[in-house]
């Protein structure tokens, strides 16, 4: 079928295979709304391979994509990017001093303290920018796809393409990522391996910078510990994992049951902070990472404590290989116990299906037809 006069044709790349056609146009047409571009598929006007397209259809590389004229718009065939601010030699550097893990569609960092992951309006200095001197030869920077709080040190991860980054946001928000962090918490919990099921929800009057405990409209959160070490009832060394994926859960969970992670001021107060010449700064980690990368591969990456974190371990008496040392966690999905839970239930399941069978074979009833005839 001939093109529309004035209509504009897109070969799709492959760093666009798998997006929603309405993401093709945030990356590409900005200028043009989510409306707009409803109003052409609604009227057809938006083809894909000839066919009519919707804002929400998946995308594959090597498609061809017809759009309508835009009025006084300069359409670019390049991704739209804010404007680029230089980095210096020493920028340069530090980023790239940060790299501890790559594979062919991924970059694994070691994100120092105090380095916020994303800017702000009052936050210039951030991995976001530095991530340019990460970028490849082609000048395409790695993408990120999932953040760490400012204050907290550890592994994360960017991606080298949109698609890598589409795979990977999918992992984390389908909970394929299994995350391992470390912190040094007031006092000692009860239980040594414990979880935390409290919904959390944005704190009314802080902006939405703090999270609380909303039994009644908070979103279901989950966390799980472990306690690697003891120091009398001063502090404990635990192993958290986040069995949910919201905004400050952790701090917010561990300040919730009553032991708040050791210079965590927002969620702790006064009692976040230990004497005798314990550092301030905050003492929570991402130790480690797994995921699946975009081959099928696994992913498995660790990043050591930074020197506050291992000067106050070594200060309260705890060695650094026992944690290392800590047996990798089950999944809960996969522990004996949920199996066990799992196959009784299927069990029981089974035994009334069978049950009911033989109910219903051996029925009778004056309006329920002839009986099984016996064998003779």
């Amino acid at each position: 079928m001939a093109e529309p006069e004035n209509h504009r044709s897109f070969t799709v790349a492959e760093d666009d295979d798998g997006i929603r056609l309405d993401r093709w146009f945030k990356r590409h047409m900005a200028e043009v709304s989510f409306n707009q571009v409803s109003r052409w598929a609604r009227t057809g006007q938006l083809r894909l391979d000839g066919n009519k397209a919707s804002p929400g259809d998946r995308i594959a590389a090597g498609q061809v994509l017809v759009v309508p004229p835009v009025d006084s718009a300069v359409v670019s065939s390049k991704p739209v990017r804010p404007k680029a601010h230089p980095l210096d030699p020493d920028e340069i550097a530090f980023v790239r001093a940060m790299v501890i893990a790559q594979g062919p569609d991924w970059i694994a960092l070691d994100k120092p303290p105090g380095l916020a992951t994303q800017g702000g309006t009052k936050t210039s200095h951030h991995l976001d920018r530095l991530l340019d001197g990460l970028a490849d030869e082609a000048g395409n920077r790695p993408k990120l796809v999932h953040r760490l709080d400012k204050d907290t040190s550890g592994v994360l991860l960017v991606a080298r393409s949109a698609r890598a980054a589409a795979h990977f946001a999918k992992e984390f928000a389908g909970r394929g990522a299994k995350k391992v962090y470390w912190a040094l918490v007031n006092g000692v919990p009860s239980i040594d391996d414990g979880l935390v099921d409290l919904p959390l929800a944005k704190q009314p009057g802080t902006g939405g910078e703090k999270m609380h405990v909303d039994e009644a409209s908070g979103q279901p959160s989950k966390s799980r510990y472990r306690t690697i070490d003891r120091a009398g009832n001063r502090t404990a060394w635990l192993e958290l994992r986040p069995l949910t994926g919201r905004t400050h859960q952790l701090r917010a969970h561990m300040a919730a049951i009553g032991h708040p992670i050791v210079g965590d001021a927002k969620y702790g107060g006064a009692e976040a902070f230990l004497t005798g010449g314990i550092s301030r700064k905050m003492h929570l980690h991402a130790r480690r990472l797994r995921i699946s990368a975009p081959d099928g591969k696994k992913i498995d990456v660790s990043a050591e404590p930074p020197a506050h974190f291992s000067e106050s371990l070594a200060q309260l008496g705890f060695d650094i290989e026992a944690g290392k040392a800590l047996p990798t966690p089950v999944d809960p999905a996969r522990s004996p116990e949920v199996k066990a839970r799992r196959a009784a239930a299927a069990a029981k399941a089974a035994r009334r299906s069978r049950k009911g069978e033989r109910r219903s074979r051996g029925s009778g009833g004056s309006g329920g037809g002839a009986r099984p005839r016996g064998r003779k």
